[in-house]
């Protein structure tokens, strides 16, 4: 879907490409979207929207095209970001932010406000992260392995549209009834012995859901990755793991081990659920590492890292 009328981009003026999810930014959400384009125009960058992939990967692999884009806006939440990161790596990125938790975006300072993502965009200051590798996939803020990773992938099983806090509550209650907690293995870098574990959460920000903090010194451009490991795995623990996050009092737990590295392998006896910033990514075992000063994003005026 083209949003502009505009068919001549072989020009020299810039323009910006837009990846929509098109299971994002429907009803009230599209006015964000709608302001976005309005304010583009506005500042003399031409707005290309796409909700089909292929279209915007053909428009911005284009050679000539290329040369005069100023970058790519997600309008979605956190997997859209995602997924553009790592289907166009090099290009700098910015969040208009149509999903359910906008993790990066609210680290960032991104309002849901397409004028102000515009702005943003036109003013042109970006800043390189780093962001965590799994396999061929990137991250931007954390990847788990364990309970919550288990009611993600059991979430977008049956996912047929837009997800909201109460699309969990279904997943969480079978998860609670049903998951049995394995042993997880964790290494880091080239030590040889691991930390066993129960749930484990691998941070690039501080972020996660709910406004929750579970590596409260994460940083974006400290060149390692944050690791919490909880040793204990019941429904019991789950709660009171959940009632010390909230709190921020988890990290003086005993039972809560804090590490740091740039590789990070874990390893179960059973394949266990591995998701990366809301999305499923597999199952054990597998191997995160950092990759420093990759992911270009555009950030206002006011953010510090």
């Amino acid at each position: 879907m083209n949003a502009t009328g505009e068919n001549n981009l072989e020009n020299d003026s810039p323009w910006v490409a837009i990846q929509r999810n098109p299971r994002s930014g429907a009803g009230l959400q599209s006015k964000p979207l709608r302001e976005l384009i309005a304010e583009f125009r506005k500042l003399k960058i031409r707005p290309r929207l796409y909700s089909k992939r292929e279209e915007l990967d053909e428009a911005v692999n284009h050679p000539i095209k290329r040369k005069s884009l100023r970058g790519i806006v997600a309008a979605g939440g956190d997997g859209t970001l995602l997924d553009v990161m790592n289907r166009h790596p090099g290009i700098p990125v910015a969040i208009l932010p149509l999903g359910t938790e906008n993790l990066c975006a609210k680290y960032l300072g991104m309002p849901r406000d397409g004028k102000v993502v515009a702005r943003v965009v036109a003013e042109g200051r970006t800043v390189r992260f780093d962001v965590g590798r799994l396999a061929s996939q990137r991250f931007m803020v954390m990847a788990s392995v364990g309970f919550d990773a288990s009611v993600i992938h059991s979430v977008h099983a049956v996912r047929k549209g837009h997800i909201s806090r109460w699309t969990y509550l279904k997943p969480i209650a079978e998860c609670l009834s049903s998951y049995n907690y394995p042993e997880i293995r964790v290494f880091i870098d080239d030590s040889p012995t691991p930390t066993i574990g129960r749930m484990v959460v691998i941070a690039n920000l501080p972020s996660y859901a709910l406004g929750l903090k579970v590596a409260s010194n994460a940083r974006a451009d400290d060149g390692v990755l944050d690791v919490r490991v909880m040793q204990r795995g019941s429904i019991l623990h789950m709660f009171r793991y959940l009632g010390l996050i909230y709190y921020r009092w988890h990290e003086r737990a005993k039972d809560v081990v804090q590490l740091r590295g740039k590789r990070i392998r874990i390893e179960s006896d059973e394949p266990i659920p591995i998701q990366i910033d809301g999305d499923p990514a597999g199952y054990t075992p597998t191997e995160i590492n950092v990759e420093t000063n990759v992911g270009e994003l555009f950030v206002p005026r006011d953010h510090k890292i």
